[in-house]
């Protein structure tokens, strides 16, 4: 197997006039689970699709498992597995059937009433594709994925509409597959899902990377930490921040929520609680917080809605 299960190096795909993939280039080392992030329309979907091998680049190159999966999705397809997010299924199929079908298909499968019983699927066995809930199917399809033993899988949320024990259960499932070697391509919202599970994550807008890395890399960017307390409103910061090492930063977010960011020390902790005490304030739920991967993502791809 390569040392890169996936490489992707300045992959462009254009619809007519709009270019919904302008030079997206990243790796997934084999046996590591690597998260793409990014707003709806951002071109995410189109650069797995293109990986999938179900659409064709029209600039750049592609490798999956050292093949190019738009010449090689014969050799590709008993090694890769994929995760749709709807359709695949037969709707009046019984879970548990379609499950063993997916599974007669590959050499080495694992076991179908294993799978179904690890994500709750046991007691839908012989319920109808069409009458499964919402989530029950989401954790069919994720079943489906990885019962032939696939060296790589693609999933595409995941988790969308799993409620936090079925997520659970689908999060013990993805670290134990990639414990075992399998590479895991992934693309959800849920920033701390990604946060969570990945080794390396993507985020991509408008067609192009705007940043890479680790989840420790890309939290770490900025300011270090930051200190959060509630308080009185409308207090006056300006004698804070001039007590404050050099490069810190305090503000009011909201009303009676304070953030002091910069390196957070014991140095910083005791001027922040002692211009707290002069003016006879109680600093409430006084907490030391590092920036999440959903701060990051907000900060690079804006707060505004996308259709």
């Amino acid at each position: 197997m390569p040392e890169a299960a996936v490489e992707v190096d300045g992959l462009v795909k254009r619809y007519g006039a709009t270019t919904a993939v302008d030079g997206v280039t990243f790796v997934a080392p084999t046996g590591s689970m690597l998260a793409l992030l990014g707003p709806n329309g951002a071109g995410k979907t189109t650069t797995v699709e293109i990986c999938e091998g179900f659409r064709r680049a029209d600039a750049g190159t592609v490798r999956v498992l050292g093949l190019d999966p738009a010449r090689a999705g014969r050799r590709l397809r008993p090694r890769v597995g994929v995760m749709l997010q709807s359709g695949g299924v037969y709707p009046g199929a019984r879970s548990g059937e379609m499950l063993r079908l997916v599974a007669a298909y590959a050499a080495h499968p694992l076991d179908p009433a294993m799978l179904l019983d690890r994500l709750g699927l046991a007691s839908s066995a012989r319920t109808p594709y069409r009458r499964l809930s919402g989530g029950q199917q989401q954790r069919l399809s994720l079943a489906m994925a990885v019962v032939g033993r696939p060296e790589l899988v693609f999933l595409d949320e995941p988790t969308a509409g799993l409620d936090p024990q079925a997520r659970r259960a689908t999060w013990e499932l993805l670290s134990a597959l990639r414990a075992d070697g399998v590479t895991v391509v992934l693309t959800t919202h849920y920033m701390e899902e990604a946060e969570r599970l990945a080794d390396h994550v993507v985020i991509v807008d408008a067609g192009r990377v705007v940043a890479s890395g680790t989840p420790a890399e890309l939290t770490r960017g900025g300011a270090d930490r930051q200190l959060r307390f509630r308080a009185p409103p409308a207090l006056e910061l300006d004698r804070l921040v001039l007590a404050l090492p050099v490069g810190s930063h305090a503000s009011e977010v909201a009303p009676g929520q304070y953030v002091v960011e910069g390196t957070i020390d014991p140095q910083l902790l005791a001027t922040v609680t002692a211009w707290c005490a002069a003016r006879g304030v109680l600093a409430e739920d006084l907490r030391v917080m590092q920036r999440s991967l959903e701060d990051v993502f907000l900060e690079l791809t804006g707060r505004g809605l996308r259709s």
